[in-house]
């Protein structure tokens, strides 16, 4: 018998569209002989699930449920494709842990804990995972550019601190150019991490559960043509993403040692992908993101490729990995 799969796609953030992409990926690729699968849109206005004629049927959020011509349907698995809120940062991993149902992302704490950038890097700085210097502020606080200069140095990142995609982030030569980035991170989030510019090879480094153990893909090499990974650079072709990476044995070896560290230190399940600038030699951690881009074109399933994954086995993968 057919197992249902839910794919839940959308959300309430900026990423919402590249979310709809991601989760339309999915569909496509999952084995329509071995399951019924159902394209679930989440938005704040509506949790509907779209028919293959784009007809919408609402969800009775109180089972996750929906009725198609008077017929109950309910799911086996959800395979979460929603980037940002409430999708990556631990509501909807919570909802469903509450109602029984599996799902293919980490569980609800590790999801609020790598959303949070700044919360995530100091949980992994006594373990010996290296970061670059940061420096913290919430809405409300006072404004101190000299503090914040001494601490990071210029050029320096401002960042939204809850926030995906390269969302409300800005790189900053000048110090008279400082507040305007502070500005424009609090249109995406109300706590900002500003963090010291790491000059060196930026790579993105795939963690998945495979097949019931923990492995390190490819690594990706991100060498963008703007100014830094920025939107444009990840989602509008403005880069080169070389898989695999032009690294030496020795920096492969020591990334893919750390990417695995963090992955079990955080006791992760599902996707997971990491970004790392190497500084001197060693391997500086960026941030951690649990519901990577899933289209052809993104890095996780590039990486896929580059292992001998298709799309096909690793979104089916993700499912039986859930359903254990």
């Amino acid at each position: 018998m057919k197992q249902n799969i839910a794919i839940i796609m959308g959300g309430y953030s900026s990423e919402f569209e590249i979310s709809l992409k991601s989760g339309n990926v999915v569909y496509e690729s999952l084995d329509s002989n071995k399951y019924n699968v159902y394209r679930v849109h989440i938005f704040k206005e509506k949790w509907v699930y779209v028919d293959p004629e784009n007809i919408e049927h609402p969800i009775d959020k109180n089972d996750f449920s929906t009725t198609v011509n008077s017929t109950k349907i309910t799911f086996d698995c959800v395979f979460n494709a929603i980037h940002g809120t409430p999708g990556e940062d631990g509501y909807m991993q919570a909802y469903f842990e509450l109602l029984g149902i599996p799902h293919t992302s980490c569980g609800m704490y590790q999801a609020a804990l790598t959303f949070n950038k700044r919360d995530c890097l100091s949980v992994l700085k006594p373990y010996g995972i290296k970061t670059a210097e940061s420096y913290y502020i919430n809405l409300g606080d006072s404004i101190d550019e000299d503090a914040i200069i001494n601490t990071v140095g210029l050029p320096c990142f401002v960042k939204a601190n809850k926030a995906g995609s390269s969302f409300g982030i800005t790189k900053v030569y000048k110090k008279n150019d400082l507040q305007a980035a502070i500005d424009h991170a609090f249109k995406e989030d109300d706590e900002i991490i500003i963090e010291e510019f790491l000059d060196g090879t930026e790579v993105s480094i795939g963690v998945i559960k495979y097949k019931g153990d923990v492995i390190v893909l490819p690594a990706t090499e991100i060498v963008s043509d703007n100014d830094f990974f920025d939107y444009k650079a990840k989602y509008l072709g403005e880069s080169q993403e070389i898989t695999p990476a032009r690294i030496s044995d020795e920096m492969a070896t020591k990334v893919n040692k750390v990417a695995k560290q963090v992955y079990e230190i955080l006791k992760m399940e599902g996707f997971s992908r990491s970004e790392y600038i190497f500084k001197n030699g060693e391997p500086h951690l960026l941030e951690v993101n649990t519901v990577p881009g899933l289209t052809k074109e993104s890095i996780l399933p590039q990486q896929a490729r580059a292992a001998g994954i298709s799309l096909e086995d690793l979104f089916d993968n993700a499912i039986q990995e859930a359903l254990k």
